[in-house]
């Protein structure tokens, strides 16, 4: 995924790949135009060979071929070698033949006029093998050598390994030489993408940052095609950060202006009569948690969408466990939270959501209460995410009292104070955020709750 995701990865890998085929073609035509040429250069060579021999030979007056010709290839004075040369008098079957030394005792012979005809220059080249499995190229020509149209068939051979091993002897260093310039060239390329992609890396990191810091712009020098898309981006966030503290102003100026009418609501039922001055008030306590409730949902919808809204888990827990041992010295907490998590939420909705959770767990656990945090990928769902789980050993819910707990304002224990708010709260809270949340555990067997918020990479 890396390296389909990396735009430095996979200029890399292509222009190597480009660089590695075209090489080899390179190579391969390089090598079969030098075959050809050596072949082109080996038949010459027997051409003039054998315009050598015939310059070389004659007929005396009895008939008899006379000649030594004295070729420069040392090859054809020694045996076996598959370098000859052969006169044959056609004029009278009874003369001898002139042949090379290297020929021997071995007799070279003559392919048919059938399969190999002769050429308008009454020539012709043909393959064949020796008895010593030598792999010949021979060029044959017939010559009127006097007056009396006495003629001759004259061939003149040569091994073609000469060739191959030219061409084996070329092909070796040319691929050792393309081979070491492909390396040079693939280095030098990757220097030259990497250098000229670093911008886009810093471009990278500095996303980063504001991701993961917090940073609130796109800070660095950028190539012209760049920067406008940063100066775009540090516009965007300029412009989220003034939505989200005009959001933040109109919710603090909302709750300014409910929090006196509320105040005397609650004063004037403490002075009615008990029984219908604890009903006004509960009502008032409800409707004070209500609209905080719809107020921090306004607040997390104006934040959600932020790339600057993120908060650590690890302190947050371990500041709220803290609290929690304090406030219940009989009861233990244990937390376990993976290192470095970071949520993409703002601090004080984690603290709102997990505050919550232990103020429930505390108070119905026996003895302890156990609370963990960790990125875990949610079934179904694209983007990363982590799982936050409140366990106590406490009583427990049964399924229907579960359903009842998660319905605004009911409470279960109404020999305690709150307003039955707080597991709303929290559903309002995670479910602004986009994640979930759920409460398990069978009756007599402790209460889990559990909660999936939104995660962010550190990479």
């Amino acid at each position: 995924m890396r390296f389909a995701n990396s735009l430095t990865l996979r200029s890399l890998a292509l222009t190597t790949v480009w660089f590695a085929i075209a090489l080899l073609v390179i190579a391969i035509v390089i090598s079969a135009l030098y075959r050809n040429a050596a072949e082109r250069g080996f038949r010459q060579l027997l051409q003039a060979e054998m315009f050598n021999v015939i310059n070389s030979v004659s007929i005396d007056e009895q008939g008899e071929l006379k000649g030594s010709p004295q070729l420069g290839n040392l090859n054809y004075q020694q045996p076996q070698t598959g370098w000859y040369w052969v006169v044959d008098p056609l004029y009278d079957k009874s003369k001898k033949s002139l042949q090379s030394p290297s020929l021997g005792a071995q007799d070279l012979p003559v392919t048919p006029e059938s399969e190999v005809p002769y050429d308008g220059n009454y020539r012709r080249t043909y393959i064949m093998r020796d008895d010593n499995n030598n792999d010949l190229a021979v060029i044959e020509t017939v010559v009127v050598m006097d007056e009396k149209d006495r003629a001759t068939r004259i061939r003149v051979s040569g091994n073609r390994d000469a060739v191959d091993n030219d061409v084996r002897w070329f092909s070796q260093r040319l691929y050792i030489a393309l081979a070491l310039f492909g390396i040079a060239s693939i280095l030098l390329n990757g220097l030259i993408i990497l250098w000229a992609l670093r911008p886009l890396d810093r471009a990278r990191v500095a996303l980063r940052h504001i991701s993961e810091e917090g940073e609130g712009e796109m800070r660095g020098q950028f190539p012209v095609e760049i920067q406008p898309l940063a100066d775009e981006i540090n516009a965007l966030l300029a412009n989220n950060r003034a939505i989200v503290e005009r959001a933040r102003m109109q919710v603090g100026n909302l709750a300014h202006s409910l929090k006196t009418p509320i105040a005397v609501l609650l004063n004037e039922a403490q002075g009615m009569a008990e029984k219908e001055g604890k009903l006004i008030a509960s009502q008032v306590v409800m409707m004070q948690a209500q609209v905080q409730a719809y107020l921090n949902r306004a607040r997390i919808a104006a934040q959600t969408e932020s790339v600057l809204t993120r908060s650590e888990a690890e302190p947050v827990l371990e500041r709220l466990v803290r609290v929690m041992r304090r406030l219940n010295p009989e009861k233990s907490f244990v937390l376990t939270c993976e290192p470095g998590l970071l949520l993409a939420t703002e601090q004080h909705d984690l603290e709102e959501v997990v505050g919550n959770l232990l103020e429930n767990a505390a108070r119905f656990a026996e003895s302890e209460v156990h609370v963990s945090a960790q990125r875990r990928a949610d079934a179904g769902v694209a983007g990363e995410w982590a799982e936050i789980i409140v366990k106590d050993d406490g009583p427990g819910l049964t399924p229907d009292e579960i359903r009842r707990a998660m319905k605004r304002g009911n409470r279960l224990d109404e020999s305690g104070a709150g307003s039955g708010l707080g597991l709303s709260i929290v559903d309002d809270i995670v479910q602004a955020y986009g994640g979930r949340f759920e409460l398990t555990g069978l009756e007599r067997s402790g209460l889990h709750a559990r909660v999936v918020l939104p995660a962010k990479s550190r990479k």
